[in-house]
């Protein structure tokens, strides 16, 4: 079954056009990544599906369900988890104080069955759970931002550049987690530039390009194609014949 079909979505922000015509399929259990260039339309991508940026045409299917005209909490109330570019914690509050709160908005009885779940996945958290929100790092407060999103009965989790301004060993961790994520029954659409990590989880992707799609395929076929590195993915051509010539040697 698809867990996501975007359908032929045209977003703008005021007169601007900025998505045309993007559709795309996740299906249930999959990581799916959205790839392309800084302002290339990945977080509006997001923003659409989550109802932030209602696309003014087209079809967003959730779990079998059109969604584009839903509010926001609606499509939240359909098992849809968004992590936003930023995090947006509440940094005066706890690290258990900011779980606990989106405890209360997924409307969960059990808090201490999923603190435990969010623990297990993160200890780091469990250990700094006293700790308020601006004390943290910055791998520790996405830490928090993934654990927050995946409490209660979510479903379809929305990551928008995850990886950004962290450290590679960090990097490594988030990429673990998006496995982990997948190992328990849940499905990703993650919004990503750091191309190593995305080409380690994805299953498939798609690679947006001033709002169109212009490429879709596994991560076999992403590294079999130079050209859309170069031309999409900002890996530089002198990388790519230096590489060739490694393996030629």
């Amino acid at each position: 079954m698809s867990a996501l079909v975007l359908d032929e979505i045209n977003s703008y922000y005021g007169i601007s056009h900025i998505l045309h015509g993007i559709s795309l399929e996740v299906r249930e259990k999959e990581v799916v990544c959205l790839l392309g260039r800084n302002g290339a339309g990945k977080t509006t991508t997001i923003r659409s599906i989550i109802g932030l940026t209602p696309p003014r045409s087209g079809r967003v299917v959730i779990f079998g369900a059109e969604m584009q005209a839903r509010k926001p909490y609606e499509i939240f109330r359909r098992g849809v988890r968004l992590i936003p570019q930023g995090r947006h914690i509440f940094p005066m509050l706890t690290v258990e104080e900011n779980l606990r709160l989106a405890l209360v908005h997924a409307g969960i009885q059990d808090e201490k069955s999923e603190l435990d779940k969010a623990y297990a996945m993160f200890p780091v958290l469990k250990e700094k759970s006293k700790d308020r929100g601006r004390t943290l790092s910055g791998g520790q407060l996405q830490m928090l931002a993934i654990a927050r999103a995946l409490l209660g009965p979510a479903r379809l989790i929305l990551m928008d550049e995850p990886t950004e301004g962290l450290a590679p060993i960090i990097i490594e961790q988030i990429g673990k987690s998006i496995l982990e994520i997948k190992q328990s029954g849940k499905t990703v659409l993650l919004a990503e530039q750091h191309l190593r990590m995305a080409l380690n989880v994805g299953d498939r992707h798609y690679i947006i390009d001033n709002g169109h799609l212009v490429f879709q395929g596994t991560s076999a076929d992403i590294q079999a194609n130079e050209e859309i590195k170069a031309t999409y993915l900002g890996v530089s051509r002198e990388r790519i014949l230096a590489k060739r010539g490694r393996n030629e040697s």
